[in-house]
């Protein structure tokens, strides 16, 4: 049983029929002893940092996820805002985040109107490494992204994807059983439900 992570931010119903249409067994969920219990964890996310890890902290999660995602090594995704709270921190709030990987959430730089903030829309995105996350994709990929500030990581290692939009910037990263994205694969269709099949089964 996959635990969805509620903590009031994020397309929560998407992701669980997303992973119901691959035949993965979720539960969205706030209760601490589901989670504690669970083999495997999406933190979704849309909305802003600061909010974001208020949240985590008010319903006690941060202390659980940290035992759950470094000491016991279960697999995680990020999705959107919830890959950005595995960061140390970001440009749009003051709060500390995760930490879990090392890197800063930043704002898009760009006042050319061709590039508007926020992104959206569907981007195609480069494997940078090897990843389990990977198996079986198409020979191009695309993703729809809704977003304004972007993970920069510190180390080349971690990263997992990029996308180009004004820049090259990192929209995947990967370290042991953590992976983030940026962009929501619950609105990406066959792309995101082979991403999700293989978190699902690869991890």
């Amino acid at each position: 049983m996959i635990a969805i992570i509620d903590y009031g931010l994020g397309n929560l119903g998407s992701i669980k029929n997303m992973l119901k249409k691959i035949g993965a067994e979720a539960v969205i969920t706030s209760d601490l002893e589901v989670i504690a219990n669970a083999p495997k964890l999406i933190l979704p996310g849309v909305g802003a940092f600061d909010n974001g890890m208020s949240n985590l902290h008010e319903r006690g999660l941060v202390d659980l996820l940290n035992r759950k995602v470094i000491q016991e090594k279960t697999p995680i995704l990020g999705i959107c805002l919830g890959m950005q709270l595995f960061t140390n921190k970001s440009e749009e709030g003051a709060l500390s985040g995760l930490g879990w990987i090392d890197a800063e959430t930043v704002k898009f730089g760009t006042n050319d109107r061709k590039f508007p903030v926020p992104h959206m829309g569907w981007e195609y995105v480069t494997l940078k490494k090897e990843s389990k996350l990977w198996d079986g994709m198409y020979e191009k990929n695309k993703f729809y992204f809704v977003h304004s500030y972007f993970v920069r990581c510190n180390q080349t290692s971690d990263v997992l994807l990029t996308t180009n939009y004004a820049h090259d910037y990192d929209s995947g990263f990967e370290k042991g059983n953590i992976v983030g994205v940026q962009f929501h694969p619950e609105k990406s269709h066959k792309y995101g439900m082979q991403l999700f099949r293989n978190f699902v089964n690869n991890y």
